[in-house]
């Protein structure tokens, strides 16, 4: 499928006149001059055509016959960088291909400028003289094909390690499921013995929501708790019915203390690491506090589904 992608100003306000005559009365008022011999600046007056305009035109359509080209079409002073009929696939193509390959580097709205800059220097494709200097189209120009192509936007990425990303490949996860469907095979579970757990941090402070102050205020403040919270991890187990498990806090201290999760869940326990992270101690007294709620025995065993590096077991 063809298009035609053409920059597009965010506020366009014409400051001219120039560019509006229509190419009939340009190429009339050029020929009046070639053909009549008319003086340029009455026939420029008589057909409405600005003077430099008529003077461009004049001498394009004089060496048009003898470079065997056809007339030109009228169009502005400076190149506004519009690409000629090309293939979608090949600015799309590019950007899709960006956003599914592994490991999850997406194309960046820079990096977009800067393809479509390379593809118009590749095909040969008329541009400002500022690409050139920037290396890359400008910011308008993504913006309207980003509306003509409603299948792309523009989105905040999530934040994902390399080592998360590299292990979530095929070999793993078939390795999960077999261990997973020996295990369903061995015991008979039920939805309300099939826990997943998993880990979020969150912070002491939350973020001041927005509000209305009078205009010109030049500071605005919002009361907080602090003006810098510190990582609190909270653990998490929800079985496959529903039904939930009291959390457990992981607080950014050296010593716990019970005044920390005052307040807090009916049911909720808290420990203390200096990194605020959950570590090996730290689990193992959420495996304590687990057992302790979901109660299993020999004869009706939990499994239990854990986010860190897909593993699981029984208990």
């Amino acid at each position: 499928m063809l298009c035609v992608l053409v920059v597009v100003m965010r506020n366009p306000v014409r400051k001219t006149d120039r560019g509006t005559t229509s190419h009939q009365t340009v190429l009339t008022a050029a020929r009046a001059v070639i053909d009549d011999s008319a003086p340029i600046r009455a026939t420029a007056k008589m057909h409405a055509v600005h003077y430099s305009t008529l003077c461009r035109y004049v001498k394009r359509v004089k060496s048009a016959p003898e470079a065997e080209l056809p007339i030109p079409t009228i169009r502005a002073t400076s190149p506004i960088g519009e690409f000629l009929p090309m293939s979608r696939k090949r600015l799309l193509l590019p950007i899709h291909d960006h956003c599914k390959r592994p490991p999850l580097y997406g194309m960046s709205t820079k990096e977009a400028r800067v393809l479509v800059y390379q593809c118009a220097v590749k095909f040969g494709v008329n541009h400002p003289g500022q690409w050139d200097k920037a290396q890359r189209a400008r910011e308008d120009l993504l913006s309207g094909f980003l509306a003509r192509n409603p299948q792309l936007s523009i989105r905040t990425s999530e934040a994902t390690s390399l080592a998360r990303a590299t292990g979530f490949n095929k070999t793993n996860v078939k390795a999960f499921f077999d261990k997973l469907s020996v295990v369903m095979e061995r015991h008979t579970f039920e939805p309300n013995d099939i826990y997943n757990v998993d880990e979020t941090g969150v912070t002491t402070v939350q973020k001041p929501s927005k509000i209305i102050p009078r205009k010109g205020a030049k500071q605005i403040g919002a009361l907080t708790s602090g003006e810098r919270g510190s990582l609190v991890t909270v653990e998490l187990a929800v079985s496959a019915s529903g039904n939930s498990i009291p959390p457990m806090f992981v607080f950014r201290r050296v010593k716990f203390h019970d005044h920390f999760i005052r307040d807090g869940p009916v049911g909720s326990i808290g420990v203390a690491h200096p990194s605020g992270w959950m570590a090996e101690n730290s689990f193992v007294v959420f495996i304590k506090h687990f057992i302790h709620h979901a109660k299993p025995s020999q004869d009706r065993p939990v499994l239990l589904l854990l986010d860190n590096h897909n593993s699981h077991f029984v208990c």
